[in-house]
């Protein structure tokens, strides 16, 4: 049976990076990850840093990188405010490899108290997270 589509808009500070229809959203909530399909119960949650997957009207699937904010679920219709919200093109792969080495490093010498660890740790999942929107919308290509 194919999935009733419904609409999406992912939305950030500079404007609406993605608005269609969609059949499915996969994204991570404050309380853990979740699918979103046509139908379901009302919901407004934060989001975690991460990557939202979806899956358009095409059957074609996309991923967008979120920097934290705010889900609401509506049953025809999904409204994504992130803080920051990019494609896996605009991510610069290289800059992301570069920030999980720094902030490696600044786990590693936070025994000198040189480093705030938890904003260590912050970037090094918000890098992580950027590297995995690449990773995985490279592997959806091949």
């Amino acid at each position: 049976m194919d999935s009733i589509s419904f609409h999406l808009d992912v939305i950030s500070g500079v404007g609406s990076l993605y608005s269609g229809s969609v059949k499915s959203v996969r994204v991570t909530g404050s309380e853990g990850e979740m699918g979103i399909r046509y139908g379901h119960t009302p919901l407004l949650t934060t989001i975690k840093t991460g990557m939202v997957s979806l899956i358009d009207s095409q059957d074609k699937e996309d991923q967008i990188y979120l920097a934290g904010g705010v889900l609401e679920v509506q049953p025809d219709s999904v409204t994504i405010l992130a803080d920051t919200a990019l494609r896996a093109d605009d991510i610069d792969e290289a800059k992301a490899q570069e920030a999980i080495k720094a902030a490696k490093e600044s786990i590693a010498n936070h025994g000198t108290g040189d480093t705030d660890y938890a904003h260590a740790l912050s970037r090094l999942a918000d890098a992580m997270a950027r590297l995995k929107v690449v990773e995985t919308a490279r592997n959806r290509r091949r």
